[in-house]
């Protein structure tokens, strides 16, 4: 994409037919879309400089490494259309942004305790977990909620504050499950998850400073795991370098047959997804220095993945899923084997007990803010950083 970006300015294709007025002004302004579906717009300028535009309606947020260039493209879409400047990121789509001595932090403090206080439980008695340990959830467990409005609009905001806490997403998982018809036991569940966010309205999701540009993934499933339809539940988390990009945890569609066939299923969804980020990291400039690594703790998967032969007990298992075996003969992926003590994925695969959960829990970048102010949190000393400081790095516009 860049390379014929190149070429029509070479050729002065733009000047060759003027662009209508008030239409197209970002490509005028020499940007483009990455060949990934992302609403992000890429701009390279003459100082070998990278601005990237990401759009959501009309909030906006525009990053590069020099100020000047985000001020030309301000300028650019100023003359325009009506634009206001909100200077260094610090909001965007109700999440909070905040650049500290320790990295960048994410939280949705205001957004927690307008929930805490929407639902009548802001002087709860906090919780340490948002579900107790071993708990299991059915639809027919116990007698009906009896507002299920209310508890479709909590829930709906529990699964949005999951967007910035990996540590919500099993127990957020778990009672969207019920949205049709909810049950008591499961507004246990609710009240559980909110009580937890009332004894961690501090943390936040942490990225600090780093050089490390390798992906390293982590897949789990718990066969059969769900009662009423023993269908299983995948989980995965991705790590770039030591920084957690992305998450899941997800009912599969179909019923697995052996806990082999729900692990693997599970690795094929985490190899697709792995793909896709090393496509959107190499559109933006970012390369990874060694093949991704997938991590999972059932051996039979592993030797799957990596042996060509397609054994009599594996027939039943849909042809797509093997595309892994191709990634791993092509070197493109690795898939290695760690124990069930180490999987970092387990936190989103199932309710633990507590001190096991706030162990993992760590793992996941999610931090106390009191422990940052009383330099708890221990940074690399690398002059690169995958965050830059904000007086170069970061620009906000609301498009309206």
């Amino acid at each position: 994409m860049y390379q014929e970006f190149i070429a029509l300015q070479q050729n002065q294709t733009w000047s060759l037919v003027p662009p209508p007025p008030m239409a197209n002004i970002l490509v005028v302004a020499g940007c483009f879309v990455p060949k990934p579906e992302l609403m992000v717009l890429s701009k390279e300028d003459k100082h070998d400089c990278k601005i990237y535009f990401l759009v959501y309606v009309d909030d906006n947020v525009i990053t590069s490494s020099h100020s000047s260039t985000i001020n030309s493209l301000i300028s650019a879409l100023g003359r325009a259309f009506l634009v206001k400047d909100l200077g260094d990121l610090s909001f965007f789509l109700g999440v909070e942004v905040d650049h500290t001595a320790h990295g960048l932090i994410l939280f949705q403090g205001q957004y927690i305790k307008q929930l805490l206080t929407g639902s009548k439980m802001l002087h709860t008695k906090p919780s340490n977990s948002p579900m107790a340990a071993n708990l299991k959830l059915s639809k027919f467990d116990s007698p009906d909620f009896e507002d299920a409005t209310l508890y479709r609009s909590i829930v709906g905001g529990l699964q949005y504050l999951s967007l910035n806490r990996p540590d919500l997403s099993f127990a957020v998982n778990k009672v969207c499950q019920f949205m049709h018809t909810p049950k008591a036991s499961h507004w246990t569940v609710v009240k559980c998850s909110l009580r937890y966010l009332k004894a961690t309205i501090n943390y936040v999701l942490l990225f600090k400073p780093q050089t490390d540009f390798s992906l390293q993934a982590y897949s789990d499933a718990d066969w059969g795991g769900c009662p009423d339809d023993r269908r299983s539940t995948r989980r995965f988390c991705i790590y770039l370098g030591h920084h957690l990009i992305s998450w899941s945890s997800k009912k599969q569609s179909t019923v697995a047959r052996s806990s082999t066939k729900a692990e693997y299923k599970s690795l094929a969804s985490l190899a697709a997804k792995v793909i896709w980020l090393q496509t959107v990291l190499h559109e933006l400039g970012v390369f990874l220095s060694t093949a991704p690594t997938l991590w999972c703790d059932n051996i039979g998967v592993i030797y799957l993945s990596m042996n060509p032969i397609y054994h009599s007990k594996t027939k039943h298992m849909d042809i797509d899923f093997h595309f892994v075996r191709d990634r791993v003969a092509a070197n493109t992926l690795q898939v290695q084997f760690c124990s069930s003590q180490d999987q970092l994925a387990n936190l989103l695969t199932k309710p633990i007990v507590a001190d096991r959960f706030h162990r993992l829990r760590s793992s996941l970048n999610v931090v106390d803010t009191s422990l940052a102010s009383k330099g708890c949190i221990k940074l690399n000393d690398s002059s690169e950083t995958l965050h830059k400081h904000k007086d170069g790095i970061t620009g906000g516009t609301a498009i309206t």
